[in-house]
């Protein structure tokens, strides 16, 4: 499993991030300061780093520094959102810029998107008696193909990548079929009732009314 190194000095913010990552597949450890950041960054072996830009002792600019030679991609979470600050971070060597507040959904996607850019992905995933081949996008079950559309496949993982977490029709829509959401729920409702069915997760994949899904595993 990934591990993934969150380094945010209020501990709200980093208690969701930890918490999400968590339930999503990570393994999390957790810095409040730039100093305990670079402590445990010495310390451990990560594959990714959340930084803070205004962190007390040592500030997420000079910690990109201490990081680069250790060549772990690094996407910056902070509310200095303006052009000016993203050029900034950007040019320094982040590898991304997530200015709060955020979605928890697109945080992970970034995570992701980050992580496959970096080579860091896992290439297999187990998860609910299915073995997931993210390179091949084959599915098995007690060694048996799956046989799931492109759609179908692409449907799965992001259920996978945001589970425990509800996602919206729109959402769903968007990240699948790409385009605007016209508020049509039919496509989407249809490609998850027929994974449900194929995967055996109509326990798993859950409705929520006039919300859209949550994948509970």
């Amino acid at each position: 499993m990934n591990r993934i190194l969150v380094v945010e000095d209020e501990r709200a913010i980093n208690d969701l991030i930890v918490m999400n990552l968590t339930e999503a597949g990570y393994v999390c450890e957790r810095a409040f300061d730039g100093e305990e950041a670079a402590d445990k960054l010495e310390e451990g072996s990560y594959d990714l780093v959340l930084l803070d830009i205004m962190l007390p002792k040592v500030n997420g600019y000079e910690l990109l520094d201490f990081i680069k030679p250790m060549d772990i991609p690094v996407i910056f979470i902070t509310a200095k959102g303006s052009m000016e600050d993203k050029v900034r971070g950007l040019r320094l060597g982040a590898d991304d810029y997530l200015v709060k507040p955020f979605e928890i959904v697109e945080l992970l996607a970034r995570v992701e998107a980050v992580l496959r850019r970096a080579g860091k992905t896992q290439n297999e995933i187990e998860i609910g008696g299915l073995t997931i081949d993210t390179r091949s996008h084959t599915v098995m079950r007690s060694n048996k193909p799956l046989q799931l559309t492109a759609k179908e496949f692409e449907l799965l993982l992001l259920f996978v990548q945001n589970r425990n977490i509800a996602l919206f029709r729109e959402t769903i829509y968007e990240r699948i079929w790409g385009g605007e959401y016209m508020g049509d729920s039919r496509t989407v409702d249809l490609h998850v009732q027929r994974l449900r069915k194929k995967l055996h997760w109509e326990d798993k994949i859950k409705t929520i009314y006039k919300v859209g899904y949550r994948l509970e595993i």
